[in-house]
């Protein structure tokens, strides 16, 4: 079993809404399949299921809190990539522990 808490948590693919370049899309060169996002205007696209008041990816497989991943880990955008860059190295920031707690989940230690 892996000591990496993204893998139970995934609250920060139902807290926050994902925006990115249009040019991320598979229809545009990208890797992002055009069936999990939705056209925001001539230069960005965002991830569907991310901009509602309860956000959650689409493509998040799994319990929030229990058991996650990403049905597009290879493919997801620029900002998921970037959220937590250090996560694997157990390091979490601000942004991290706050979708934790819009979803009653425990504050992980945060690093600097």
């Amino acid at each position: 079993m892996s000591d990496n808490p993204c893998l139970s948590c995934g609250a920060c693919c139902a807290a926050f809404r994902v925006s990115f370049d249009i040019s991320e899309l598979e229809s545009e060169g990208g890797c992002v399949p055009d069936g999990l996002a939705d056209r925001e205007n001539a230069t960005l696209a965002r991830l569907k299921g991310t901009d509602y008041a309860r956000p959650r990816c689409l493509a998040l497989v799994g319990d929030i809190g229990v058991a996650v991943r990403c049905g597009i880990y290879l493919e997801r955008p620029g900002p998921c990539r970037e959220f937590a860059p250090l996560a694997q190295l157990g390091i979490f920031g601000d942004a991290c522990n706050r979708a934790r707690a819009r979803h009653g989940l425990p504050p992980l230690e945060v690093v600097d």
